[in-house]
């Protein structure tokens, strides 16, 4: 009988060992990642650096961070205007000294929602990067201000859409707010002055800083009354205690920004959409307190009293007319309470506490008032009884310029085609963007594009966080590579208001 020898059951014998299989494996692992990058970035989102200052202070480009000596102040300056002619201090007006200590920080990194655009309409206030349609090889980031079939005109630094006012979401107008002054901020060297070299008759007074608000007639306002800044008023409740903002002493109304150069500040527009807000506290229910904002030639006023009323009124040549009126529970606490009044888009908002009282005044040019021969804006704020007023700040709306750009002014609208934009930056005085460019865009096949336009296939995408911005350095002769948590944020855009 033929025998068979035993015979060995087991696995193939390998190839490779297993060390160099594992690599194997990583690297396949490590491709696929790297095509779903790849993918991810063509198609869903993509970094991008900030390149200049054209959307500051939303958007920053290369900028130095500085803290005015004379107030402490903290604020950015773009980094190609650092010297033309000395940094300006957006707070109280100090010009920064020569030889100033300086590190350059990188323009923002944000995300780039790609693509969305395809799937859904662009909204008015988005902020959108496109390709240069002058430059097609380069991207810009802009703010979205018109779409398709509108009608664009630049009215006293506000957008008109087809003849209304554009008005901001709230979350967009936050971002937008930009400082006049902040009574936190105040000298601790009272000997340091403006030095003669920036002083002059275009920017400001070669004098000691003072306390920018007066009171006016027989007005008793403490200035020093918890510090010097905490205002005080212990009254008569039957006798309004006034106090002015005097532009003469602290910064005025102007639309600059301290982020840009100083050389044209006296050539700015009057911006007057202006914002002021304080906590208040009191503890009586016979104390009240408010705001007027001037615009044009009429004085709006907003004020509360603890009793629980909430009251717009408006006067014009000494006649008062009441608009409108609401009834809130009576103040019961001595703790501080918020209160904001604005005059922004043709809307007079007040806020106390949760409370939220809004006037419409139009959405037509001339509703808000004439604009012929007005004088410049202005503020005050009244109390009567036993107040102390904290962390008061006075701001400005963004003030788009519509004086020397070729496209959208006033009387001269400028009509949007169909799968066209019309887009500006944040930094109006500073931005290359649809009112300026004067030549055609260039498309594939030798196709132009009408001047003052972003079409749409140059679209790229929502910008939607900044991700890396202001980061720390180890050392001072090291790379920024410590990331600053409190500076990732959200790009804030977008409305469904339709005009």
């Amino acid at each position: 009988m033929e025998q068979f020898g035993k015979q060995t059951v087991g696995y193939p014998e390998r190839r490779y060992s297993v060390a160099f299989e594992g690599i194997i494996d990583t690297l396949k692992w490590v491709l696929i990642a790297l095509v779903l990058a790849l993918i991810f970035r063509a198609f869903v989102m993509e970094a991008f650096r900030i390149p200049t200052g054209s959307m500051a202070e939303t958007l920053r480009g290369a900028h130095y961070h500085l803290r005015c000596p004379r107030c402490g102040y903290k604020y950015n300056v773009g980094g190609d205007y650092y010297s033309k002619p000395k940094p300006r201090c957006p707070s109280c007006g100090y010009f920064l000294p020569e030889g100033t200590p300086k590190l350059l920080a990188n323009g923002d990194r944000i995300l780039v929602l790609k693509n969305i655009y395809q799937f859904t309409e662009p909204k008015r206030w988005d902020v959108i990067v496109f390709k240069n349609p002058l430059e097609p090889q380069v991207n810009y980031v802009k703010r979205l201000i018109a779409g398709p079939g509108e009608t664009v005109e630049i009215i006293d630094g506000d957008i008109y859409i087809n003849g209304q006012i554009a008005r901001k979401p709230p979350a967009v107008q936050a971002e937008l707010w930009m400082p006049v002054y902040d009574n936190d901020f105040q000298p601790f060297h009272e000997q340091l002055e403006t030095t003669a070299a920036a002083s002059g008759p275009h920017f400001g007074r070669d004098e000691r800083w003072q306390q920018p608000f007066r009171n006016t007639g027989d007005s008793n306002w403490d200035f020093n009354a918890n510090g010097p800044t905490v205002f005080g008023l212990d009254s008569d409740p039957n006798q309004v205690n006034t106090i002015v903002y005097d532009t003469s002493i602290g910064n005025d109304f102007r639309a600059t920004y301290g982020y840009n150069s100083s050389s044209d500040y006296s050539l700015r527009p009057f911006c007057s959409d202006l914002m002021v807000r304080f906590y208040v506290s009191s503890g009586s229910r016979r104390s009240l307190t408010g705001a007027g904002l001037k615009k044009y030639e009429t004085f709006y006023y907003g004020w509360v009293d603890f009793s629980g009323n909430m009251t717009i009124e408006r006067i014009i040549n000494g006649k008062s007319t009441l608009l409108k009126h609401q009834k809130t529970e009576p103040i019961e606490t001595s703790a501080p309470i918020w209160f904001q009044f604005a005059n922004v888009d043709h809307q007079l908002i007040l806020e106390f506490g949760p409370q939220k009282l809004k006037y419409d005044l139009g959405r037509g040019p001339d509703d808000a008032g004439s604009r012929d021969g007005a004088s410049g804006p202005a503020l005050e704020i009244f109390g009567a009884g036993k107040l102390q007023l904290r962390h008061l700040g006075i701001y400005r709306d963004i003030h788009y310029i519509s004086k020397e750009i070729q496209r959208a002014q006033q009387g001269n609208g400028f009509r949007v085609g169909k799968d066209e934009f019309f887009a500006c930056g944040d930094n109006s005085p500073y931005s290359s963007d649809c009112r300026v460019w004067t030549t055609e865009g260039i498309g594939n096949n030798g196709v132009k594009y009408r001047i003052g336009i972003v079409p749409r296939d140059y679209l790229v995408g929502k910008a939607v966080m900044v991700y890396w911005s202001d980061a720390f350095r180890p050392f001072e002769n090291l790379l920024p590579i410590i990331p600053n948590i409190g500076q990732i944020r959200a790009i804030i855009g977008g409305s469904d208001e339709e005009l």
